[in-house]
């Protein structure tokens, strides 16, 4: 892996990338395409490639390289370009301030032990943090503090990176792909996954991780439950898991306990947008990241973002096609190439939670993310009356991208166009 091609930092580059997972590289190397000379990839790990290093299983690049790879083998591929296209990664450092003060002047100051502080300034900056799990005090359970609680990332980084077993009966909560992934992991290496327990009625993962990480392994999956309370002192020695009624309100005194030494968490994940915020970035209350227009820019000029960091992927082949869009949008502002703005809003309608990006050209074609409320089997996604697409099954843990063409966007020049998944007639 590589942990940092930088043999002496510049006062001032063309593009700065935060976050060097796989929305960074791609967005760095999609600036590189566009133009931009002077580029610097910043991440506060040791080593490049993000949550890609400890993802040792295979499934990704299907879409993006047509053939599938292991979490390593997708990062080693733009790694690889990256460091033959001579752009500069450091590693093992903190942003400390961020501040955009003026539209081709951003100012960014750096900690790292090799460098101690210094103050670098770009013209544009590509925001791709990512995302964080969401903890146990994000989700209030009740009961003892004892070890043994943990979210499953953390446990798959122990197991993948350092070789060590957070446990040897284990419960997991939530039906998240981390979560499901970790299941299988685990039931490799020795460990008895007592069962996966979901609040919500249907799953919260890909149906292939369903298929391959549970029914494969005769792990039980148990929907509208959840954890009500954590026993033990030192360590957990057992979990009371109860039902959960329409209102998502535990039903107590349908309760049971499950014996274990080990709870993870599989409960979500969060965009890690604080230096969006710092930027004075507007922010999407559904998604919780920025809202982007069709360059993949938010609402401070020169600042775009990509990947997790603007709304939750659940493959990171759509990651690296979003984030070359926005790399090459950032390369592109810096050399003076604009492209039209943008003339057409996206609204969320009936069974849609969000849209990206939310704003649409009708010169060019866009690709749209969505993510749809329930669960729906033959249903139509329908752009106003310009387009539908027919789909077989939408289901919320499941992005769904539709490519949008300029002569179905024309009749909504300057106008909103809303977006509906219905039942298809």
């Amino acid at each position: 892996m590589l942990t940092g091609r930088l043999i002496h930092l510049r006062p001032h580059y063309d593009v700065v990338v935060v976050g060097s997972g796989p929305a960074g590289l791609a967005a760095a190397l999609g600036s590189r395409a566009a133009g931009a000379e002077r580029i610097l990839v910043v991440d506060r790990e040791r080593e490049a490639g993000g949550i890609l290093n400890q993802c040792i299983h295979t499934g990704f690049g299907l879409h993006y390289f047509k053939e599938e790879l292991t979490g390593p083998e997708y990062a080693q591929r733009f790694l690889q370009d990256i460091s033959a296209r001579e752009i500069d990664v450091f590693t093992d450092a903190f942003i400390a301030d961020i501040k955009a003060e003026a539209e081709s002047h951003k100012r960014l100051v750096l900690m790292s032990g090799m460098y101690g502080v210094r103050i670098i300034t770009a013209k544009a900056i590509v925001l791709a943090m990512g995302a964080r799990e969401r903890t146990r005090g994000a989700i209030r359970i009740p009961g003892a503090r004892p070890a043994g609680v943990l979210t499953a990332g953390l446990a798959q980084k122990f197991v993948n990176m350092f070789g060590l077993l957070p446990g040897k009966r284990v419960v997991i909560l939530g039906s998240g792909d981390i979560g499901l992934i970790m299941a299988r992991r685990l039931t490799m290496e020795g460990a008895e996954v007592q069962g996966v327990y979901e609040i919500l009625p249907h799953p919260n993962g890909l149906n292939r991780n369903l298929v391959q990480c549970l029914q494969d392994f005769d792990i039980p999956l148990h929907l509208s439950t959840t954890v009500v309370n954590i026993h033990g002192t030192e360590r957990v020695n057992k979990v009371t898991i109860a039902p959960v009624d329409t209102q998502l309100k535990p039903q107590m005194e349908k309760s049971w306990e499950v014996p274990c030494d080990t709870l993870l968490l599989s409960v979500g994940l969060i965009p890690e947008n604080e230096l969006t915020r710092k930027l004075g970035a507007r922010l999407d209350p559904v998604t919780g990241g920025p809202v982007v227009d069709s360059t993949m820019q938010t609402t401070v000029p020169g600042v775009f973002a990509c990947g997790n960091v603007v709304h939750i992927h659940d493959l990171v082949d759509f990651v690296s096609q979003e984030a070359d869009l926005a790399g090459r949008c950032a390369g592109e502002y810096v050399v003076g190439k604009t492209r039209p703005a943008d003339n057409v809003k996206l609204l969320p309608g009936q069974n849609v939670a969000y849209c990206v990006p939310h704003t649409l050209s009708t010169d060019r074609e866009h690709t749209v993310y969505l993510r749809v409320k329930e669960p729906l089997e033959k249903s139509s996604i329908r752009f106003g009356e310009a387009y539908e697409k027919k789909v077989r099954y939408v289901s919320p843990p499941e992005t769904v991208t539709v490519t949008l063409r300029p002569r179905f966007l024309e009749k909504f020049h300057g106008e909103a166009l809303r977006v509906d998944v219905v039942p298809r007639e």
